[in-house]
């Protein structure tokens, strides 16, 4: 493995990113035992500059971060870290420690895929009759038939060459089938797995 790259305090950032959707969950620090510690046990540990202390990631409020994979950057100096989240990753409350929006809108961002998925998460979890979603839950046949509805409107927009209609008709797509995925409990892993095979 590549020698990383730590600065005068002995510490190199960490990026952590939620493995399944990519959203960047948190920034912290660590040194090398804290390195060495994550490969050992499969959890973040970080070092934290203002207690002068190791912790573990999530060892009081059970927050945990179980560790799917670790890379390096280019100049070996900052960390990437892709994590099974356990309940939240701020100490706030929030999904995510980034918030706040202080320059431009993420309304054309991916950012509204985890939101989304967290909807639906939560309307499968929290059932409620006004729901359309928790309707689509209830009759399985609907579910499957929306599926298929939308991706032949989708084809039939992308032969039309309707760029605004073809927008919408995916955006139908990816919820609907956000939608199966949840209903079924789908492994992500195993779909990502594919992708790979299909990139070789």
């Amino acid at each position: 493995m590549t020698e990383l790259k730590y600065d005068d305090k002995g510490l190199i950032p960490v990026v952590v990113q939620d493995w399944l959707t990519n959203e960047v969950l948190m920034v912290a620090w660590a040194n090398a035992e804290a390195v060495d510690l994550m490969k050992e046990t499969g959890y973040t540990h970080f070092w934290s500059r203002s207690r002068q202390k190791m912790w573990k990631k999530g060892e009081e409020s059970g927050h945990v971060q179980k560790i799917k994979s670790i890379q390096t950057d280019c100049d070996a100096d900052t960390l990437l870290v892709r994590v099974e989240q356990t309940g939240v990753a701020c100490h706030t409350g929030t999904p995510s420690c980034f918030n706040e929006v202080v320059y431009g809108e993420l309304e054309e961002t991916m950012a509204i895929l985890p939101e989304l998925r967290r909807v639906i998460e939560d309307r499968h979890e929290n059932p409620s009759e006004e729901s359309y979603t928790c309707k689509l839950f209830a009759d399985e046949t609907r579910m499957c038939k929306k599926v298929i509805e939308e991706a032949g409107e989708f084809a039939l927009a992308v032969k039309d060459k309707d760029v605004d209609e073809m927008a919408w008709e995916l955006a139908d797509l990816i919820y609907h089938t956000m939608v199966a995925i949840e209903k079924t409990g789908l492994p992500m892993e195993e779909v990502y797995r594919k992708l790979w095979e299909r990139a070789q």
